[in-house]
């Protein structure tokens, strides 16, 4: 690991960290905490792949739904008007906006055929966002003087890595950069994320195959044709089978990092906190080896 134990941690002039898990237990909370000293360099995975990698094809979508207004398409093509993403580190709905739910179109849904290329673009801007950490930390420092990085991934980051290989490409290159530090909730936790999820469900992304598995199966139960899906329920199926998904591959990446729990992360006041928080976390790691 980058930092071999809590007084290496301690005294590291530049601190490195990535922090992953469900979304919900505290990856954002983290990184504002420690930002708001002014000496962390904040990397959003969601807002890089927002502006960087989709920001066109977010527009052109909402371009494409403005062209069948005539009002609207009479001022795009004359120029008259300009329509962007006005994308934030606090407002990252444009992306999951352009996701979108598959199902019943006068629902708000897409066709399955359309919303898995639009899983697909989201995979390879993900992994592409990712591959930029080592980028944006020595820009961090080189071009703005922070001394700190801390890098807010997605809560899809174990889609895309092989949990089970400890030379998997991506977590080996991510973690030459960083600590991977991952948040761990509990029982409780997870049932409040459900709750939450169920009360306003949103676009996710998903592995390919396990997509494909939860789309089947649902048409299967439900004896829906493709086109008559609500994608509100669908989602609202899934999302319990995708956090029981997702959680062996989180505790399987614990391998390249150190493990938080949920209600530590919840307890952060400040930089101090943080700093105390992960040298705990690497001598728990220790103490386990």
């Amino acid at each position: 690991m980058l930092y071999r134990d809590a007084d290496h941690w301690r005294a590291a002039p530049q601190k490195r960290v990535l922090v992953y898990g469900m979304s919900g237990l505290g990856k954002t909370h983290m990184s504002t905490t420690v930002r708001a000293s002014g000496t962390w360099f904040h990397y959003s995975i969601d807002y890089r792949i927002g502006t960087r990698y989709m920001g066109e094809l977010i527009a052109d979508n909402a371009k494409a739904e403005a062209m069948k207004v005539p009002f609207l398409r009479d001022l795009l093509l004359s120029d008259s008007i300009y329509i962007g993403s006005n994308i934030t580190f606090h407002n990252l709905s444009p992306v999951s906006t352009y996701l979108g739910k598959p199902g019943d179109p006068d629902r708000g849904g897409l066709p399955i055929d359309e919303y898995r290329r639009r899983q697909e673009q989201f995979r390879q801007s993900e992994l592409a966002a990712l591959n930029d950490t080592l980028h944006f930390a020595e820009r961090a420092q080189s071009l703005y003087g922070y001394p700190n990085f801390i890098c807010d991934t997605g809560g899809s980051i174990c889609e895309w890595v092989n949990p089970d290989d400890p030379s998997d490409p991506l977590m080996t290159t991510l973690s030459t950069a960083c600590l991977p530090i991952w948040i761990r909730g509990d029982d409780a936790h997870t049932a409040a994320l459900i709750a939450r999820f169920d009360a306003a469900p949103k676009p996710m992304a998903y592995q390919p195959e396990f997509l494909l598995t939860c789309w089947q199966a649902y048409l299967a139960e439900t004896g829906l044709p493709d086109s008559r899906v609500d994608p509100d329920a669908f989602v609202r199926w899934t999302y319990a089978r995708a956090l029981a998904h997702r959680q062996p591959r989180y505790e399987a990446m614990a391998r390249w990092g150190v493990t938080v729990t949920a209600d530590e992360v919840a307890s952060l006041k400040g930089e101090a906190d943080f700093i105390d928080l992960v040298a705990t976390a690497l001598e728990r790691r220790a103490s386990l080896a």
